[in-house]
């Protein structure tokens, strides 16, 4: 669909300018919650581990470009993969903006500007936040046991493993083998960010604070975390949101201090990530042909 010049430029500054607020501020949010920690303690190999771990979380949101290339597929869009990458790359940093918003905002003016129809589009953010929120709340059933003794860890990956293979096999069943795949790439993103907490957290807690049955209790208490500061309108990538819900469900379970620096350390690690994805977006190099079935 060909759009009016005056449309496209319009859209193209609009995505330009929600892009530049996006950068700045992740990077207020990266001076801020720097300046809370303290610094002294961290040795060369910790500080080794927390520049891989920000690289790798930077690194997962491919995952998630991956899984938004596949609604639009699903959605009768059909453009280059690495358009798309590119495309979601330079537009997830606007999720630091406060609104929580801006990010679909910026994907739905690049779209729109690229020739898609705008309702195929604003689809595929439905269908992006829908999937996402009912994987995350999947594996919240891992965190069970921390609120429900009775619960075994081991009951808790069963029922996770079962609510996964239930919700992929009843998407194929319709039909909807993009968004089965979608699924799977979301849930991947999720499980790599639990993991880059938990290793935060190992680093951040004594030796033994942190044993390995214990892990999938964790990555669900995180990813339930994460969930939170996604439902929640108006916090910027769930900043405040996410961090509380944390404590609320580890704080008897780690010391305080060592649980407040890990939260804190984890934001600077995410955001730092998301900067580097939108980063190594801005040097891709897009096809300008996006052909819209």
């Amino acid at each position: 669909m060909k759009r009016p010049l005056c449309l496209q430029r319009w859209l193209h500054a609009a995505t330009a300018l929600l892009a530049l607020s996006g950068v700045a501020f992740v990077a207020l949010k990266i001076k801020e919650h720097a300046g809370q920690i303290d610094i002294s303690g961290f040795s060369a190999d910790t500080w080794s581990l927390l520049i891989v771990l920000a690289l790798v979380y930077g690194g997962a949101n491919v995952l998630l470009a991956r899984a938004w290339w596949n609604l639009l597929k699903q959605h009768k869009l059909q453009v280059p993969w690495q358009w798309a990458l590119k495309t979601y790359g330079v537009s997830q940093i606007n999720k630091y903006i406060p609104g929580n918003i801006f990010h679909l905002a910026g994907r739905q003016a690049i779209g729109m500007a690229a020739g898609l129809g705008a309702q195929p589009l604003a689809r595929c953010s439905l269908w992006e936040l829908m999937l996402i929120a009912a994987i995350g709340g999947v594996f919240g059933i891992l965190a069970a046991p921390l609120q429900w003794h009775q619960v075994s860890l081991g009951m808790a990956i069963g029922l996770w493993a079962l609510a996964m293979t239930v919700s992929i096999a009843l998407l194929r069943n319709l039909g909807a083998h993009s968004l089965s795949r979608a699924l799977g790439w979301q849930a991947g993103f999720l499980w790599i960010s639990s993991v880059v907490f938990m290793v935060v957290l190992k680093l951040m807690a004594p030796a033994d604070a942190l044993q390995s049955p214990e892990w999938p209790i964790l990555w669900g208490a995180y990813i339930l975390a994460w969930l939170a500061g996604l439902l929640s309108p108006g916090a910027p990538a769930g900043v405040g949101v996410r961090e509380a819900v944390l404590l609320l469900l580890l704080s008897g379970h780690f010391a305080q201090a060592d649980l407040l620096l890990a939260v804190v350390v984890g934001r600077v690690i995410t955001a730092s990530g998301d900067l580097l994805f939108y980063l190594y977006a801005l040097t891709l190099r897009a096809q300008h042909a996006v052909i819209n079935d």
